[in-house]
């Protein structure tokens, strides 16, 4: 099975019977043939689910003591031949004392025990009242006491210094009030090794816990860069005092990839796929993320079955991913987009105001990213209390300068009230072209980069004539694949939204027209994000519309931006990320069309990065950036 570092998991929660034992293991029985089912490699129960956590005194008969091992002894021979790593609670005496343990078992054994290091005991818990903290079993120098547990095959691994080493990652435990403690286990787990951290749990329900609990194992997940699955007792479990809701969560790296449904009167499985390979580049730059050599820690091998599809075989995934990586949900935008201006207007702000520059020198030529400079641009002359004429606006019309883009530009600037320049470049680019003996008609690249470059020149001796700032205007997805004329449109004084991907940009200039700005701005602001992304280097067509359209040659941004976002963020392949790309646009675009597109975008990438390496300063406004100074220090002739 070819699974791109993913590891598919379920946390299960059953309808119990409190204090029968066997009918409990019946029912996980059948969830755990429900999970191989799925594909699910490790499948957790809740704390106690063996016997109930709510039993109370009867934790100490010996009736419900035998049948929970006898029980245990039960499921354990049940999962033999069987491809999955059960993960149960149960109660167990060892060394004249109780513990609240979770079992570690696949193919007919038990791999390890892990007892409960922190009991609650307020309020309406009384866990030290029948058990012992697994702190005990290590005494001060971290040497284990009880390195094992006589069970009824053998001895095995026992202690809270326990990580287990499955196929393809490594997994530790905590048990409930673990993760409410100052210092959770998972904390030094995850720094010794374990990529997966399971909780069993009895969290019983009061008003809007369950959000709090959320946040919890979603911080925790992102402090140590890893997987959390979360399951909690559900029905069955006693209400004399308090209801238990069955709740389950599995959280990656701060994202909260599922929750499942509280309060459900029927076994639930909820599933979900975790990425090893995320979780591991978070961790390799994270320098912090290093060993406490003074912790003691032991490696358990768990080496279940594997799967019987064919090594090649990609298995389709529960999780889904978003075609925009770097877009956030819909209910987060209006926040999200306001501090990115932010970070804009004070990165400009700053440099305005330290370079003593009298004016913002800007080429706007109708298009997304220049509109998305002059809006930066003007806001920023408000902020900090200059005159919006101080920004120096400047079209420059050429040969492929369509009537709509145009009309936008010049619209827009006579709107936002900034001093507005034409300078129409045809003559100039003309006459360059025969200086250097380059046949006017003949439409290469020398024909078009001669006018990026003309527009660039005008642009710096308009800085110097008005002791202005050049502020440029191409954005991340372009300067990923290079999409810029050398000393053309790729320099500047500053480059604004040099930290900005192209789906990004949409969704700025969209949420401005929505949120600051108005009337005749806002039409015209909506306009621009409807049309065409151009450059605008060649003829338009007899209609004078653009004729040249970038996404048919580069293919379409939203995906060059996903590829890029993966690539940078997380160092994925080639082949992990057509996979997911596949995933997310499945009913968006060929597989052949990803496959194209995303060698293009690799061949664009390595070829391209003599333009990065010169970047002229931007702020970086999102977690990734491309410049040189900061997240990208690549050699140029890689």
């Amino acid at each position: 099975m070819n699974n791109f570092g993913f590891v598919r998991v379920a946390a299960a929660v059953p309808v119990i019977h409190l204090a029968d034992c066997f009918h409990n293991v019946k029912q996980m029985k059948s969830m755990i043939d429900e999970a191989i089912e799925e594909g699910v490699e490790i499948i957790s129960f809740p704390e106690l689910s063996v016997t109930g956590y709510s039993c109370a005194d009867l934790f100490f008969t010996q009736q419900l003591q035998r049948d929970a091992l006898k029980a245990l002894e039960e499921l354990c021979a049940y999962t033999r031949n069987k491809p999955i790593i059960v993960l149960v609670g149960a109660p167990l005496k060892a060394d004249n004392n109780l513990y609240n343990c979770a079992f570690v078992m696949t193919d007919g054994e038990v791999r390890g025990v892990v007892p409960k290091t922190n009991l609650p005991n307020t309020g309406e818990f009384y866990e030290k009242r029948w058990f012992t903290s697994g702190r005990a079993i290590r005494e001060a120098n971290g040497k284990p006491r009880i390195p094992a547990v006589e069970l009824w095959a053998g001895e095995v691994p026992f202690g809270v210094d326990l990580i287990f080493e499955a196929n393809n990652y490594t997994f530790g435990i905590e048990i409930c009030e673990d993760l409410w403690s100052p210092l959770p286990p998972s904390t030094q787990l995850a720094i010794q090794g374990a990529e997966l951290i399971f909780n069993l749990s009895s969290s019983n329900e009061v008003a809007d816990k369950h959000t709090f609990r959320q946040h919890m194992i979603t911080q925790q997940s992102a402090r140590v860069h890893c997987g959390y699955i979360y399951t909690s007792s559900g029905a069955g479990e006693s209400t004399t005092d308090v209801v238990f809701a069955g709740s389950t969560y599995i959280a990656e790296n701060g994202d909260l990839l599922l929750e499942g449904e509280r309060f459900q009167r029927e076994n639930t499985i909820s599933i979900m796929e975790l990425d090893i390979q995320r979780l591991r580049t978070d961790r390799q730059r994270n320098t912090n993320f290093t060993k406490d050599q003074l912790g003691h820690y032991r490696r358990v091998q768990v080496a279940p079955l594997t799967h019987d599809e064919a090594a090649d075989e990609v298995v389709p995934l529960h999780r889904t991913f978003s075609m925009h990586p770097f877009l956030p949900e819909i209910e987060n935008q209006t926040s999200y987009c306001a501090d990115i201006l932010n970070i804009q207007l004070a990165a400009l702000a700053h440099r305005w105001e330290h370079t003593h520059a009298q004016s913002i020198v800007i080429g706007v030529s109708g298009g997304l990213d220049s509109t998305l400079a002059l809006l930066v641009a003007v806001l920023t002359a408000d902020l900090i209390n200059y005159d919006r004429s101080r920004v120096i606006a400047v079209t420059m019309p050429g040969f492929g300068t369509s009537d709509r883009t145009y009309h936008n530009a010049v619209k827009l600037m006579e709107n936002l009230g900034v001093s507005i320049h034409e300078i129409p470049i045809r003559d100039m680019v003309t006459l360059h072209l025969n200086d250097i003996g380059h046949d006017i008609n003949a439409r290469d690249v020398t024909y078009e980069n001669a006018q990026a470059r003309v527009r660039t020149l005008v642009l710096m001796d308009m800085a110097n004539k008005y002791n202005g700032l050049v502020l440029g205007t191409g954005d991340m997805s372009e300067l990923a694949l290079g999409w810029c004329t050398y000393n053309g449109d790729h320099m500047s004084m500053y480059g604004i939204n040099a930290g900005i991907p192209k789906t990004l940009v949409r969704l700025l200039v969209t949420y401005a027209a929505e949120n600051i700005f108005a009337d005749t701005v806002r039409t015209i602001l909506l306009d621009v994000c409807e049309t065409p992304v151009s450059p605008e280097l060649l003829p338009t067509d007899e209609k004078g519309d653009i004729a040249q359209l970038t996404e048919d040659k580069l293919g379409p941004y939203e995906l060059h931006d996903f590829f890029l976002y993966y690539f940078l963020r997380y160092g994925f392949t080639r082949e992990k990320i057509a996979f997911m790309a596949c995933v997310a646009f499945e009913d968006k675009y060929l597989k052949e069309q990803i496959e194209h597109w995303l060698d293009l975008f690799f061949r664009r990438f390595y070829s391209q990065q003599f333009k990065r390496t010169c970047l002229p300063d931007g702020p970086k406004v999102l977690p990734l950036s491309l410049s040189p100074r900061g997240d990208l220090r690549m050699p140029s002739d890689v």
